[in-house]
């Protein structure tokens, strides 16, 4: 799959799942937090939305992604699209009338992503419940001041990753970015080098 498929398609669920999902979700039951679920990520609350691949799926509802607006999706389903008003700086930075176009390939690998993300990071942590930020588009957890999570891609890295982050930097070979240690998931290989990586790290930042 190359780059740019890959980067279009993050950037459109990235989209969707901020106006889409987490606003009108704010909106109507005052969270903003997404979860991971079978084939890709759903509201946590009402309104109940999922999206699947490259489709969004609501109650007797099935809505392409490919080459339509959150706009034309809002007025479908009858919600006010728009992302969480007030409560971070940062985020997507779309507006309603950003055209999203998803394709179906590498929304399957991202949401197959999520999934592995969600699996890895309720075995190292079985008594958190990971979390998709809208802002930022990745699933997480916090534990002692350290953050675990796999991201979609970003401006730092465009495919998907793993990531640890410790509130205060730490030093050493294992931390190579800005802002604690990331991973590929192609290098990592699947679940179980993604548990080693955030394990090897949670140790790391807890003898540091």
């Amino acid at each position: 799959m190359d780059t740019e498929t890959l980067v279009r398609t993050r950037r459109a669920l990235h989209v969707v799942a901020e106006l889409v999902l987490a606003g009108p979700q704010y909106r109507d039951s005052g969270t903003i937090r997404l979860r991971a679920c079978a084939g890709g990520f759903a509201t946590s609350a009402e309104p109940r939305l999922r999206v699947i691949g490259a489709e969004l799926v609501a109650a007797g509802q099935v809505l392409s992604l490919e080459g339509t607006t959150c706009t034309a999706l809002g007025a479908a389903l009858g919600i006010t699209v728009g992302a969480p008003a007030g409560l971070y700086q940062d985020g997507s930075g779309a507006a309603g009338e950003h055209v999203v176009d998803a394709d179906p390939s590498a929304a399957r690998w991202l949401a197959h992503c999520f999934a592995l993300g969600d699996a890895a990071l309720r075995a190292l942590f079985p008594d958190a419940e990971p979390v998709i930020w809208p802002e930022h588009f990745d699933i997480g957890v916090t534990a002692d001041e350290v953050n675990y999570g796999i991201s979609p891609g970003d401006a730092f890295q465009p495919e998907p990753y793993a990531y640890v982050g410790p509130h205060t930097p730490r030093q050493g070979a294992f931390w190579n970015a800005p802002f604690g240690a990331t991973r590929t998931i192609r290098e990592l290989g699947g679940a179980g080098g993604t548990v080693a990586f955030l394990e090897q790290g949670r140790r790391l930042a807890r003898d540091a």
